[in-house]
């Protein structure tokens, strides 16, 4: 199965903070796929709310991400959108 990769930036004030992170792993763990989250040099699986703090991903900063699996674009595809809502967050 192929592995399909997007980039995106964090827009949200305060990163992927405990609660957007929370989110994050819900939303992916309800896909049938596999969800890396790359920063620079760290990676993390997306149903790992530490994994995903490990990261420290602020505002600005750009991430890639990588999933492979039969839900694979979907997930990405609801992934991006939940970053691009700011995390559902008022900043």
């Amino acid at each position: 199965m192929p592995t399909i990769e997007r980039q995106i930036t964090i827009t949200n004030k305060l990163g992927l903070h405990a609660r957007a992170a929370t989110k994050l792993v819900v939303l992916a763990a309800e896909f049938d796929a596999t969800i890396t989250i790359i920063q620079g040099e760290k990676q993390a699986s997306a149903v790992s709310v530490l994994g995903l703090l490990m990261l420290e991903t602020g505002m600005g900063k750009s991430i890639t991400l990588l999933a492979t699996g039969a839900d694979a674009e979907s997930a990405l595809e609801a992934i991006c959108d939940l970053i691009n809502a700011k995390f559902d967050e008022d900043c």
